[in-house]
């Protein structure tokens, strides 16, 4: 899997053009272990719950998942101190990032014609190689 996308100021990581607010990241190591921990065991509890088709199971589990991403950073007041507004759920190309976003897929669409250039002359070159072998 590959790494997820982080605006360049780290406050949300962008999964399918979608912003989602990152966790604090001030929060010491091991109180973000303990929350994610909390997390991961929540969601296998709403699965759990989902499985069995259990409502109170359901709503208690999904009640823990809120509170370990809000102790995360990821839900509730916003963990830096500047003013800006949440972005939470907002399309990457339509807010404050989109020319951050732009930017990076003209770069990464140039990298990959520059490597299908490169590729394709390399095959050229192996081709008249071997066009110009004696059998």
């Amino acid at each position: 899997m590959a790494d997820p996308l982080f605006t360049p100021d780290g406050r949300y990581l962008m999964v399918r053009g979608r912003l989602w607010r990152a966790a604090n990241p001030e929060l010491p190591a091991a109180q973000r272990q303990h929350w994610v921990d909390a997390l991961m065991t929540a969601r296998r509890a709403v699965a759990a719950a989902r499985r069995g088709q259990d409502d109170a199971a359901l709503a208690q589990a999904r009640q823990q998942v809120d509170a370990a991403k809000r102790a995360l950073g990821e839900r509730g007041p916003v963990w830096w101190r500047d003013g800006a507004p949440d972005l939470n759920r907002h399309m990457v190309h339509t807010g404050p990032y989109a020319a951050w976003y732009a930017d990076r897929a003209n770069s990464q669409a140039n990298d990959e014609s520059e490597g299908r250039a490169k590729a394709d002359a390399k095959a050229d070159a192996n081709a008249a190689h071997e066009a110009s072998a004696p059998d």
